[in-house]
């Protein structure tokens, strides 16, 4: 099965009051997987594919030839030809219209007071042409929506968004024939036009990291390729970091000690969305880096252990940053291991440091929820610790590695000797940006507004 296969499945899960274990079991999986014919399909070491093409040339909204658009009361309906009709309440489309007295042109931003929409609003006449439905209405003003954004905002009912984009969940052995990377050449060429940095976020969305290679060993031309992708982050830690073993942060990754699977900032209510580390020069034995793939680990989990994969979506963990003098961070809202949007019920961050975990002193019932909770994450770290998990591998001068902090863990080896790393964080919503805008262009982003 190659990554760029047609048949792909999108799961829509409902969200329950009361979420039980045949819930969870649809949850341990990325935002998107493709499937063969064949649901238990797994990948092999030739499956995995690093050459990702993302078509965006889907035709899906088009009117139904057999039914008219039409408005009652209510509501304004619009039938579309694989056989549904979506129903948009008038006060609804009104507070959605985009003309430039409703939506500035260039800021994007609402301009309608939505609060003087009357109560008795409703059409005067609706009528639709190939690209657009044009809503006439009782306060004098025309409005048109564009068929494409009605189709993918419509929400009774909510329809399929087609061509959303695939991850693909790997193990150690998987991947390690056959890891993801770019140029660092191409994703710098400034007349690239944008390709290998939209290649580039494609790799990094698709399997939660990819390698940079040829890269001058310098933080100037590190911090450079981050900047490519977006801003550096600022933490306490700074924002572009370049750092040895000598404990100049009160923090073990600033130690040579072995550093377990983990992610970074879980004492942060928003952790850091991506994490670049460059090694500029190690003088010494050992530091072997190690990733895992969390969404992967996560349904070995559900697969293995259902009533573990509940309790590390339930308990909350608190964790802390202390070891400076001046910083004390810990969460404003703590968070479980796995969290999953309250809308579908997707996996969509995987939260795990067990070296900063604080102390937990509030359970529902503690003589069940205890023993609960130490079963479930020691069967979290077992896992994290199988050999055909774990991806293994030498970060060496040159070649970095960037990798999504809400999806794959990662660690260390114990070295030896100098070792010199930089690196720094980007936020989520700013991956998310330049992936959105480098790999469908500013008129289809602009559309989900």
């Amino acid at each position: 099965m190659q990554l760029n296969e047609p048949m792909i499945r999108i799961f829509r899960i409902k969200r329950f009051r009361s979420i039980g274990l045949s819930h969870f079991r649809t949850l341990a999986c990325s935002e998107y997987e493709i499937l063969g014919h064949n649901r238990k399909q797994h990948s092999t070491k030739a499956d995995i594919k690093t050459d990702i093409k993302i078509e965006n040339t889907i035709d899906w909204a088009l009117l139904s030839r057999h039914h008219q658009v039409s408005f009652d009361n209510r509501k304004v309906y619009v039938p579309w030809t694989e056989g549904v009709t979506s129903s948009f309440h008038h006060i609804w489309l009104r507070d959605h219209c985009q003309c430039e007295s409703c939506f500035h042109p260039i800021t994007k931003q609402r301009l309608l007071n939505t609060f003087q929409i009357p109560e008795t609003l409703r059409p005067e006449n609706v009528v639709a042409n190939p690209t657009e439905v044009k809503v006439v209405w009782n306060d004098g003003h025309l409005s048109a929506y564009p068929l494409d954004w009605l189709h993918f905002h419509s929400y009774q009912p909510v329809l399929e968004k087609m061509g959303v984009f695939p991850r693909t969940l790997w193990t150690g052995d998987e991947i390690a024939a056959n890891p993801p990377k770019v140029s660092y050449d191409d994703v710098m060429d400034p007349n690239n036009h944008g390709g290998a940095v939209a290649d580039w976020t494609r790799k990094i969305k698709t399997y939660g990291f990819c390698f940079i290679d040829r890269v001058p060993t310098t933080p100037a031309d590190t911090e450079a390729l981050i900047n490519r992708l977006s801003f550096p982050r600022n933490t306490h830690y700074g924002g572009f970091w370049d750092f040895t073993s000598n404990l100049a942060k009160a923090d073990t990754a600033y130690t040579d000690l072995a550093l377990p699977l983990h992610t970074d900032g879980t004492y942060f209510t928003d952790p850091p969305g991506l994490q670049l580390l460059h090694c500029l020069n190690h003088q010494g034995t050992g530091g072997d880096s190690i990733l895992a793939d969390g969404f992967k680990a996560a349904r070995v989990l559900l697969e293995e252990s259902p009533n573990h994969y509940k309790t590390l979506s339930r308990v909350r963990i608190p964790s802390h940053a202390a070891g400076n003098e001046d910083v004390c961070i810990t969460t404003s809202l703590a968070r479980a291991v796995l969290n999953h949007d309250d809308s579908t019920g997707t996996l969509f961050q995987v939260r795990w440091n067990n070296d900063d975990r604080s102390t937990i002193d509030r359970w529902s019932d503690p003589d069940i929820s205890v023993p609960e909770f130490y079963a479930a994450i020691r069967a979290w770290a077992e896992i994290l610790t199988r050999p055909e998990i774990v991806y293994r591998f030498k970060l060496i001068p040159g070649q970095p590695v960037i990798f999504d902090n809400w999806r794959v863990l990662h660690g260390r080896t114990a070295f030896t000797g100098q070792r010199r790393l930089c690196g720094a964080y980007i936020n989520m919503d700013d991956f998310e940006s330049r992936f959105r805008l480098s790999n469908y262009g500013r008129s289809r982003v602009l559309m989900e507004l």
